[in-house]
């Protein structure tokens, strides 16, 4: 799979842009400013729906514009997918693949897979437990496309059943509970049961990835829940007592508090949790393996690869860590930036980036 164009409208620095990549390596270099991360991150929207940044859709319109249009073609095995997206100031964004709108949009996960690694995924392993759910979630989706629908089902019953929490408190009716209950255990369930599999699919690909960028040791996962999840079944059932149980405490507090999206997914250096006791340098190998090794899993398991993007990766490697991610270089397309075109020790071609345009 690679991505044969790219056209932005009014996408952060860039007035208009229209990019033909090459279908293996592309490194583009300029300095900080030149909008060298905002094409990254525009490809990346394309597959996930998201800036990988973190930033809200607002943060992606450029200055003065009342809009953001981000469009791509993508060549796959089966054919074509053309994905078009327009982020307005207000209101709300439109989505179409190949000229329709998805049915839902997490579908696109899974037809244009995307890893993307940047600096700030050091807070994957730093932060709080939210991004690493959205990382197995994420991964999920782009592995099975019932995940996606799955996740969506899910964030709407827990959503409902907290608006209804709000909204009653301690006055709120069992009866339409008892009703958000099912619905939230039934698609509960199946989120923690989509996890695990991509943990199982990871258990080996994240200590081999681990050592392929140049540490030594063990890296495991630790994954813990607050509902009593097993990877057996009956978590239906173990997920709907749990609410059950919680519901006087959710009353008081009008939130849901059990279910996965309170779950603790963590990370494991030799023994030691990768968030509280590793260096921030382990930590920044721990971040880089956990993307090299969703591709890794991503390569394996579907018939084409992902589109690759590393956005100042090499400014933070040593020799070694360096030939690790070098390793993954020998096929599909992949976007590097850089400040200094020498800090990339890649062949491909070479795209200078001003802020306007890419030449």
């Amino acid at each position: 799979m690679y991505l044969s164009w790219l056209e932005l409208t009014a996408v952060r620095c860039y007035e208009d842009l229209h990019f033909e990549p090459d279908d293996g390596v592309n490194v583009l270099v300029g300095s900080n400013g030149a909008g060298k991360t905002s094409v990254l991150e525009s490809v990346a929207y394309l597959g996930l729906l998201k800036s990988f940044r973190g930033t809200p859709d607002e943060a992606i319109i450029r200055s003065g514009a009342d809009n953001a249009v981000i469009r791509g073609e993508f060549e796959i095995e089966s054919g074509t997918v053309r994905v078009e997206v327009e982020i307005p100031r207000s209101g709300r964004r439109r989505v179409l693949v190949n000229g329709k709108r998805p049915v839902r949009n997490r579908d696109i996960m899974a037809q244009v897979p995307i890893v993307a690694f940047q600096p700030d995924d050091l807070d994957l392993v730093k932060r709080g437990p939210g991004l690493r759910r959205a990382y197995l979630d994420d991964l999920a989706a782009q592995l099975w496309p019932q995940a996606g629908a799955v996740q969506q089902d899910y964030d709407r019953a827990v959503r409902q059943r907290n608006t209804l929490l709000k909204q009653g408190g301690r006055g709120a009716d069992p009866v339409t509970l008892d009703v958000w209950d099912e619905r939230v255990a039934a698609a509960g369930a199946s989120v923690f049961q989509h996890r695990m599999d991509v943990l199982a699919a990871l258990d080996a690909a994240i200590g081999e990835a681990y050592r392929l960028v140049g540490e030594r040791g063990t890296l495991t996962w630790s994954y813990t829940t607050n509902w009593g999840g097993e990877a057996t079944e009956g978590n239906v059932e173990r997920l709907q007592s749990a609410l059950f149980e919680r519901r006087q405490r959710d009353m008081d507090q009008r939130v849901t508090s059990a279910g996965p999206h309170r779950d603790d997914p963590s990370l494991v250096v030799d023994g030691r949790p990768a968030r509280t006791m590793a260096s921030q340098g382990e930590q920044r190998t721990v971040a880089l393996a956990m993307r090299v090794a969703a591709y890794r899993v991503l390569s394996a398991r579907r018939s084409l690869k992902p589109i690759l993007l590393l956005d100042d990766v090499f400014s933070e490697l040593d020799g070694t860590h360096t030939r690790g991610v070098m390793s993954l270089l020998d096929d599909g397309q992949v976007f590097v930036t850089s400040a200094r075109e020498d800090e990339v020790p890649a062949i491909g071609r070479r795209w200078i980036a001003d802020g306007r345009n890419l030449r």
